[in-house]
């Protein structure tokens, strides 16, 4: 089952690190990513721009394109790791793993995927199906 884990921390405070301090725990979280590429468990891992570069678009009768932050929350949404893990207690590990890894504040959400694009992750050996297409 391949599961998103999603990096939550404040924008503020990662961004207020100096590069010495960015590097410390970027190398640290490759540890992890490194472990998990190697039994071919890493999917799509990204660190999102900050809030100020992000637009939303807003649904509705007509299609509204608002600038700045999508979310009222304290914490933003910087990152995420898709991971192939047999189960959710597996999925809760590598997160762990990457809170050790990463032990400032925040959050890490984990969420089952029900979409899969084949030519990613595991695609030679797994047939799953596309889910929401459109």
């Amino acid at each position: 089952m391949l599961y998103a884990i999603l990096c939550y921390n404040s924008e503020d405070v990662v961004g207020a690190w100096t590069p010495a301090e960015d590097a410390v725990v970027m190398a640290r979280l490759g540890t992890v990513e490194a472990g998990l590429a190697a039994v071919d468990r890493l999917g799509a891992v990204a660190r999102l721009l900050p809030t100020t570069a992000a637009v939303t678009l807003r649904k509705g009768r007509e299609h509204l394109v608002i600038d700045g932050p999508f979310a009222e929350t304290k914490e933003q949404l910087l990152g995420f790791y898709v991971v192939e893990c047999g189960d959710l207690d597996g999925a809760i590990a590598v997160a762990r793993d990457l809170a050790v890894a990463n032990p400032d504040r925040g959050a890490y959400e984990i969420r089952p995927l029900a979409v899969y694009r084949p030519g990613g992750l595991n695609a030679a050996r797994t047939k799953r199906p596309v889910y929401g297409r459109g």
